[in-house]
């Protein structure tokens, strides 16, 4: 039977549309009937065949069987025959800016939020900003309808010690890094993110700040291991396993022993062994939820395909990623040879022991990870890793918003839940490159038509 939306408060949840945005929209109806659709609802269920979701002030008002489920009078009503229905993703380890060469990252956030939501992604978390007010900004901007874009959740500059990023601020110990906390807190950021050189006592110390406060930390970690990162609270991890070095025999307390060093002990983990296996048990019992971010790792490895999305790059962009992705296809020691393969083998084993795997792109390395596409390459990878593709949308869509603590209202497709949506023209249940075929994306009921938002920022990616 239909689930009909008597339970269903029906107050204003529509985006607001600006004049910016208006150019991108296509349906803004109060009440939008979705007919003939094939449903994977992001909970990694069933796929649900011939389905009628009704859409009501920005919420999913009814849901159902499209024979049992009636339209509302005076709905706008969109046919998806043969095509499938997705929640959007929320995807977090996602950024506003982008490699531009000598060590410097280009901020780009105005191009960067139409690509993610072009994709697919309704909702993102910046994964550490190297700009301070942006991303906070463009939260902002967004929430008010006066950019097209994803709901941000806006991560404030990356919390390290002495460092070599020309970007990046250097704490001054556990005082200072209280401080940080509470300053960005206060300015709005609603995430944090230490780095590579934090020490423990200063992550320990902003760990408690944003607690206080309700906030999350993550951390791309590793003069701190995984291990004594759970110890201190932490929430999360990026890179899955990547950024590891609790496996460095080497290790010295607070000192990092280099990315290299870090990859080559990863490299060589058994993910049947037991040093492997007792760390994934701490970090589930600890409840340390990792982000995997393979479509960035996918382009240091030979062999592996031309990412998705160049064309919308400025030309000395592409060009550069280009050359970088010719100069790796001929290096076949790569330490990326082997340790892509090993990541996917450590996040399939880590999700089967129990762990909450979230996913995000990381447009940055040596370029070439573009927003939308490469969220949409990630759900690939993750059905390459060994995941169902019912599981990989998981991942993308309710795991990454239960981790926001928003699985609530958005991340599945579910009467009264908000209304963010994409159309894919294709199954992607069967056919898992279909992923790449959205065709529209609903963020609080308000249609935005994926093909315009590219167009209008493509070739020119790399500019604002």
């Amino acid at each position: 039977m239909a689930l009909i939306a008597a339970s269903v408060t029906t107050y204003a949840q529509r985006l607001p549309i600006g004049n910016a945005i208006r150019q991108f929209v296509t349906v803004d109806n109060a009440v939008v009937a979705l007919t003939h659709a094939r449903v994977i609802d992001g909970t990694g269920g069933v796929v649900r065949s011939d389905q009628t979701v009704i859409l009501r002030d920005g919420l999913i008002a009814a849901m159902g069987p499209a024979a049992s489920t009636p339209v509302p009078e005076g709905a706008r009503v969109l046919d998806l025959t043969a095509k499938t229905l997705l929640p959007g993703m929320v995807m977090v380890h996602e950024h506003l800016y982008y490699p531009t060469g000598s060590g410097v990252y280009g901020q780009l956030g105005e191009s960067f939020v139409r690509l993610y939501l072009a994709g697919g992604v309704t909702t993102m978390r910046t994964g550490g900003n190297v700009n301070g007010f942006m991303d906070i900004n463009m939260k902002k901007l967004v929430d008010a309808g006066s950019k097209a874009g994803p709901a941000i959740d806006a991560t404030a500059p990356y919390l390290n010690g002495p460092n070599t990023f020309i970007q990046m601020r250097a704490l001054k110990g556990p005082e200072d890094a209280r401080r940080q906390v509470n300053y960005w807190a206060d300015e709005g950021a609603t995430s944090f993110k230490a780095y590579m050189q934090i020490s423990r006592a200063d992550l320990g110390a902003a760990i408690d700040e944003a607690h206080k406060r309700g906030i999350k930390v993550t951390g791309h970690l590793c003069s701190v291991t995984y291990s004594e990162a759970a110890d201190l609270g932490i929430d999360n991890l990026e890179h899955a396993f990547l950024a590891s070095t609790d496996f460095v025999p080497t290790k010295l307390p607070d000192v990092c022993p280099g990315q290299g060093t870090g990859q080559q002990s990863i490299a060589a983990l058994d993910e049947n062994g037991e040093p492997f296996k007792a760390l994934a048990r701490k970090l589930i019992e600890k409840k340390v939820t990792l982000t995997t971010t393979p479509a960035v790792f996918e382009t240091f490895t030979p062999g592996r395909p031309l990412p998705p999305g160049l064309e919308v790059l400025v030309a000395p962009l592409k060009e550069q990623f280009e050359q970088g992705y010719a100069r790796t296809a001929k290096n076949v020691e790569s330490i990326y040879a082997r340790l892509f393969p090993k990541a996917l083998k450590l996040d399939l084993a880590f999700a089967r022991a129990g762990g909450t795997l979230i996913a995000g792109t990381d447009p940055t390395g040596g370029g070439g990870v573009v927003p939308g596409f490469s969220n949409q390459r990630t759900v690939e990878i993750l059905v390459e890793a060994g995941f169902t593709p019912a599981e990989a949308i998981k991942i993308v869509t309710l795991n990454g918003a239960e981790y926001l603590g928003r699985g609530k209202t958005i991340g599945s497709i579910a009467v009264g839940k908000q209304a963010d949506l994409m159309v894919i023209a294709g199954d992607p249940s069967t056919t898992i490159a279909d992923i790449r075929k959205v065709e529209l994306v609903f963020r609080q009921g308000i249609r935005f038509d994926s093909a315009r938002l590219i167009a209008s920022v493509s070739g020119r990616v790399g500019i604002f």
